[in-house]
């Protein structure tokens, strides 16, 4: 079976954002945010994060608001209709 995930990017409050894949969008009455393979926007390493780690859960307290980035397929049907 294969995963389906979302690519997000938290904006942190007082922090640089952070992109991270999701298995399902955050709803309204959601306490925080579960990503996989944490990273910073150019790709790099969080430095506050300890080696190897590969989930967060983000407190939605700490995030000003989530950018949902389009799937490929997304961006291949944006693509087509725009053509």
């Amino acid at each position: 079976e294969v995963l389906m995930t979302i690519t997000l990017i938290l904006h942190l409050t007082g922090e640089e954002p952070v992109v991270g894949e999701a298995e399902d969008l955050p709803t309204t009455t959601d306490t925080s945010v579960r990503i996989i393979n944490p990273r910073r926007i150019d790709g790099k390493e969080l430095h506050y994060l300890s080696e190897n780690v590969s989930i967060v859960i983000y407190p939605m307290t700490r995030i000003n608001f989530i950018e949902i980035l389009p799937s490929r397929d997304d961006e291949e049907l944006i693509g087509f209709v725009r053509e």
